[in-house]
């Protein structure tokens, strides 16, 4: 079933096994999404990883496809954007309808001047293949496939790995390991972490099937269709002319039946008529949970992604808040391992990032109990919020089909100044993400660079500390706007593009003060 060519990635003998053992500084476990991209921003600072993977081959099957925003400007940084965006499909509308009536149309990007859109859909696959390609040409990246972790030593200076082979068991020893092996990570239950958690008793059936139609790029949710007329279907457009429909079923479905192709098919033609032809990619059954470790760093071993998190499907909030991750973390163990900040400043990537899994966990949550209501009162306020929101906006507020993915703000965070100014009535505040802007004919998303950047807008004379890149622009203008910027303001901005402060007229000791907080080497008072 499918279309897409898999392919085997080359296993080689692991040198350890003939007496060549090197201590590495950071191994990952795991070459999903996360994995690879946390690998290429590490190589990208400069530090080498050695990247494991149980498997030979991409994911298989129905994975993420939602790629958003904030995913495609980290996966830019490392050259895997491009070929997501022109090989996947590009959307940032969707439409919400009871029955057969639209009730509410949304923009998730009405103003234009950005350079990536609100969404991009691409299967799993075809972005694991993209991620491979670059690791496989970057000399400071090893990955190793059918390396299965069995065994792990956490300890107070570096971790063991036991590693499982096809030639048999070595250790690996590493200063860090990142866990990015997924919800069943082997890495969490080898430590015995628990994982706790609500399970949604829903079950849903996910068919993603070729269809060759003229159907608008954009995602639509019915509740009540006419072809399923007790629940609730969700349509996304993906590449290869691949549609993937998802119909809830209900707690007390039989996976084994639904999942029989003539039920699927019989789903299917209700939908898009008697005459519709299709081919199968794949069809699942699935229940869900939303979960989170309750601390995502243990001593040399960090957890990111889907092994410290889990969320429901509705909002794209998995898949993206795995990149977020690694996106968080790479600059802050790159300059860990390098020896420019203490080890205390990961303890930042835990807060910011269990304070964003908590964010995703609620979103999350309050889309799926909107959706699928455990009471009956629940289902009469759905109901009715359904049946107000074409003709009455106020209504529209409490729709909820899935609050898509944005990057998460990371307020009250150890690495941001606050506020000294009081006349901020717009702009990014410290410890949410800089927001794009066109500049000089360019992005200004791509010239903040790989450190720590100040935006200056009309602020001349500035003494900037040591590898922190100045942008210069004007106080008027589209990214002036977006800003709140007046002459003389100025934003730090970190290297996975947050803000860490701003202010109207700074100094260069007051600079250097936040940027030395950003850095983790103490509050600024």
């Amino acid at each position: 079933m499918g279309s897409y060519a898999y392919r085997a990635y080359p296993y080689r003998r692991p040198p350890e096994l003939d007496g060549t053992a090197t201590r590495r500084g950071v191994t990952i476990v795991g070459a999903g999404l996360a994995g690879p991209t946390l690998a290429l921003l590490l190589a990208r600072h400069g530090v080498p990883s050695l990247l494991l993977d149980e498997d030979d081959t991409v994911s298989v099957g129905s994975r993420s496809i939602c790629q958003a925003k904030h995913t495609l400007e980290v996966w830019d940084q490392i050259g895997v954007a491009a070929p997501v965006v022109a090989k996947g499909v590009t959307w940032d509308q969707g439409e919400v309808l009871l029955g057969e009536r639209p009730i509410y149309r949304f923009h998730l990007q009405p103003e234009p001047g950005h350079k990536f859109p609100a969404f991009v859909n691409l299967q799993q696959y075809y972005v694991e293949e993209y991620l491979y390609a670059r690791c496989l040409a970057e000399p400071l990246i090893e990955l190793r496939p059918r390396h299965k972790v069995v065994g792990i030593d956490n300890g107070a200076e570096g971790v063991t790995l036991s590693v499982e082979t096809p030639d048999g068991t070595v250790p690996i020893v590493s200063d860090w390991v990142v866990a990015c092996d997924g919800v069943r990570s082997a890495i969490r239950r080898l430590l015995d972490l628990p994982f706790p958690g609500e399970v949604f008793d829903d079950r849903f059936l996910i068919a993603d099937i070729r269809l060759r139609a003229e159907l608008p790029a954009e995602r639509r949710f019915w509740f009540y269709p006419p072809f399923h007329p007790t629940n609730s279907v969700l349509m996304h457009r993906q590449a290869d002319d691949v549609l993937r429909v998802d119909f809830q079923l209900g707690r007390d479905a039989d996976p084994v039946e639904e999942a029989k192709p003539e039920n699927v098919d019989r789903r299917l033609r209700g939908m898009f008529g008697p005459d519709a032809e299709w081919e199968h990619e794949w069809t699942s059954v699935y229940t869900f949970t939303c979960r989170s470790l309750d601390r995502f760093v243990h001593g040399r071993t960090i957890f990111a992604g889907d092994s410290a998190h889990v969320v429901s499907p509705f909002g794209a909030r998995g898949g993206n808040s795995g990149v977020d991750d690694v996106d968080n973390l790479a600059w802050k163990l790159a300059r860990v391992v390098r020896g420019e900040s203490f080890q205390a400043l990961l303890d930042s990537y835990d807060i910011e990032r269990r304070a964003a899994a908590r964010e995703n966990i609620r979103q999350s949550t309050r889309s799926t109990d909107f959706i699928t209501p455990k009471f009956a009162a629940s289902r009469v306020f759905r109901d009715a919020t359904l049946a107000l929101a074409r003709d009455y906006p106020f209504a529209r507020a409490f729709l909820n089909s899935g609050r898509l993915s944005v990057a998460t703000a990371a307020p009250g965070s150890p690495l941001s100044t606050p506020d000294i100014d009081a006349d901020w009535t717009g702009g990014p505040a410290p410890g949410e993400p800089m927001i794009d802007a066109p500049h000089t004919n360019r992005w200004l998303i791509d010239q903040v660079g790989k450190g720590f950047a100040l935006l200056a807008f009309d602020a001349d004379g500035l003494r900037p500390p040591r590898d922190v890149t100045v942008v210069a622009l004007s106080a008027s203008g589209v990214a002036a706007r977006r800003y709140g910027a007046a002459p003389g303001t100025v934003y730090l901005i970190r290297p996975d593009r947050y803000v860490a402060a701003r202010w109207r007229q700074p100094n260069d000791a007051v600079i250097e003060k936040a940027w030395r907080r950003a850095c983790g080497e103490g509050r600024a008072s």
